[in-house]
């Protein structure tokens, strides 16, 4: 069953979804409707923003919508649409401007978009809406691999010791520091030492931390829970916390939160990735370190220690293996070089 921080994004996601469909045609409503079982409250959101913007551009861009609302445009009109119209949306997401604002879209948010558009026309050719699907015969983009950023050995002790003595912090974040550094120790020790994403760590409940066992209980993507196992540092920073938290009274409606703002409410995503931020400036300046950096370097020491994918796949809760081998596919190939020369063709020969 979903925890208290969950069911609350789950209502706030599906509030906004309303607002969103309710400025397209009924029939989107139909295909929200029949996904409903199938993607989790925040991908359907997703889907959501993306098709606005699909008809948006249909409105604004093309000839035979222009002057028209996209609450206008019928099945009819979708159904007419072929893969070149398709393709052309793809071109201008790469750059546009509306209401004065200049967007730009990358190889991942326009692969985004051209998924969320083959679900939406999917439900509905499926469902004999539409009799071709455009959306099928457009190629997804490539997309161009980058250089995974991650925190060396010695760069993740920097970044501790900052959180811990909160050395090269400003004197305005000093005066801070000392309010705070047991909860920011806890929260970034847990993440590093766990490979947990930022909304699963905000999201954890007093109740689902387990010190008898070294575990910690969250919610996954998709919805289900989900137990991940800590260490030592984790639970001695966590412990530390847990005297802490003792003593402070929660909002009400909070109560449960296991880690709070210092407005006493449970803490945000955005909070998370600002002391992650505030944090990782003054130590590490050359890399932009983010929360998922810090899930991407728990996986990288994993993946060194064990070599098993299938094993770091399951803790980080990668639905598909394959996402977890792609990011650590350069891995690979150093393990790859290393044992060059541990097969022997001949025997050496004393000269």
């Amino acid at each position: 069953m979903a925890n208290e921080y969950t069911n609350d994004i789950n209502i706030k996601n599906t509030i906004s979804l309303r607002d969103i469909l309710a400025e397209l045609p009924s029939y989107v409503k139909v295909v929200f409707r029949g996904i409903e079982n199938k993607a989790s409250s925040r991908t359907r959101l997703g889907y959501a923003i993306d098709i606005k913007t699909f008809y948006n551009f249909l409105c604004s861009e093309c000839p035979q919508f222009r002057g028209r609302k996209p609450i206008d445009i019928t099945l009819d009109d979708i159904s007419r649409l072929e893969a070149e119209d398709i393709e052309e949306y793809l071109e201008y997401l790469k750059y546009y401007e509306k209401n004065g604002k200049i967007y730009t879209n990358g190889e991942q948010a326009i692969k985004r978009k051209l998924s969320a558009l083959r679900v939406f026309y999917a439900y509905l050719y499926k469902n004999n809406r539409i009799s071709s699907n455009p959306a099928e015969k457009v190629d997804m983009p490539k997309i161009h691999g980058k250089t995974i950023t991650r925190l060396d050995i010695n760069e993740i002790a920097d970044f501790l010791d900052a959180v811990e003595y909160g050395d090269h912090l400003t004197e305005h974040q000093q005066a801070y520091h000392a309010k705070t550094k047991v909860r920011d120790l806890a929260i970034l020790t847990l993440m590093l030492g766990t490979g947990i994403r930022v909304s699963e760590c905000v999201g954890i409940d007093l109740n689902d931390v387990d010190f008898n066992n070294g575990r910690v209980k969250v919610t996954r993507k998709g919805g289900y829970e989900s137990y991940v196992y800590f260490g030592d540092e984790v639970t001695a920073a966590l412990t530390d916390y847990f005297e802490e938290r003792k003593h402070i009274e929660p909002v009400s409606g909070h109560e449960n939160a296991l880690f709070l703002s210092s407005q006493r409410k449970r803490m945000s995503v955005r909070s998370v990735e600002m002391l992650v931020k505030k944090y990782s400036e003054g130590v590490i300046p050359m890399k932009h370190i983010t929360p998922h950096k810090l899930r991407s370097t728990y996986g990288t020491e994993l993946y060194r220690e064990t070599g098993d994918i299938y094993l770091v796949a399951d803790v980080l809760g990668h639905s598909d293996v394959n996402t977890t081998r792609k990011h650590y596919a350069d891995m690979d190939e150093d393990r790859r070089r290393s044992v060059r020369n541990r097969v022997q063709l001949r025997e050496k020969r004393d000269n």
